[in-house]
């Protein structure tokens, strides 16, 4: 196995830890860490997103093996948007990242 250090400045894995940290990509992976979404269900659930940043990012999450794209089995069909097991463990840790930001602001506000 392929040892992957995100510290290093040319490792792969530090490209892919940019786009799950960055503003859109973990909000993205918090929300489809519920239920797989449609395109505007995530657009309306994650507020301030535009149109363009929310598909840019979910193909960018999904060239990293995070996000899959299926469609449904509905007529019309129409794509939706689910983690991977890869994007399932790593949207965990954003959960984890947001639940401690969330809980902590009582004390960040006072």
């Amino acid at each position: 196995m392929v040892a992957f250090d995100v510290f290093a400045k040319q490792c792969p894995s530090r490209a892919v830890f940019s786009h799950v940290t960055g503003r859109w990509g973990a909000l993205v992976l918090g929300k489809l860490s519920t239920t797989p979404q449609r395109f505007w269900e995530l657009r309306k659930e994650v507020e301030g997103i535009s149109d363009r940043m929310l598909t840019q990012t979910l193909k960018v999450l999904a060239g990293d093996g995070l996000v899959a794209r299926a469609m449904s089995d509905e007529k019309p069909a129409h794509p939706e948007y689910a983690l991977t097991p890869a994007g399932e463990a790593v949207a965990n840790a954003v959960r984890a990242l947001v639940d401690a930001v969330q809980d902590n602001m009582p004390e960040q506000v006072a």
